[in-house]
């Protein structure tokens, strides 16, 4: 009898709390102001490239953090700054995990920067946010092609939280990642994708 009840009451806390994660818009308008910081827990940043025209070879960067200040009335104006540590590769082989960041000059250049200077949208949820990529000591514009998937109370019915997806293709030469090794096993373009969803403070 006990074990019926509590699994009842798991079942029902277990709904209640589905019904706190569904986002209750996806209207930028209806977004409370406030600062919202990333949640790295649910945050992943992944890199795909070309491996001698084989497979798109995948990794994943764990270092992330970012924030932005919003005002609904003004959402377009938002100012979003994004940051990855190079040494945060995860390709679940520790060795190659050293080779790969060493491409990076990490030492030289520890901090992987994206600054926002231009965000568009439309009623769909859909929209680009362009910035200024700051990647081996080199900076060049990007624009990132993102989806609004919405804001609610997320986990616990008092916070908000937002969530967003995208991607966007860069070129390693741009960013002056050269040499023998990369330019004969990779291809030059990169695809990187993420999923993040940020807090308000």
């Amino acid at each position: 009898m006990i074990r019926t009840v509590a699994a009842a009451l798991f079942m029902t806390m277990g709904l209640s709390g589905a019904a706190f994660a569904n986002p209750s818009t996806t209207d930028p308008a209806k977004v409370p102001a406030g600062t919202y910081v990333l949640d790295k827990q649910h945050a992943s940043l992944t890199a795909k490239i070309v491996h001698m025209g084989f497979s798109h070879y995948t990794l994943r960067f764990d270092g992330l953090d970012g924030s932005f200040t919003y005002d609904p009335a003004n959402w377009q104006a938002t100012k979003l700054t994004f940051t990855v540590d190079p040494k945060s590769v995860d390709t679940r082989d520790s060795a190659f995990d050293k080779q790969i960041s060493g491409y990076f000059e990490p030492e030289k250049y520890p901090t992987i920067t994206f600054l926002s200077t231009a965000v568009q949208g439309g009623a769909d949820g859909k929209g680009t946010v362009t910035g200024d990529l700051t990647f081996h000591g080199v900076t060049k514009p990007v624009t990132l092609d993102v989806t609004f998937d919405g804001a609610g109370h997320g986990i616990g019915p008092l916070g908000t939280r937002l969530g967003f997806s995208g991607s966007t293709q860069i070129k390693r030469s741009d960013f002056g990642l050269n040499g023998m090794i990369l330019n004969q096993f990779t291809s030059d373009q990169i695809d990187l994708i993420f999923e993040v969803e940020f807090e308000k403070k």
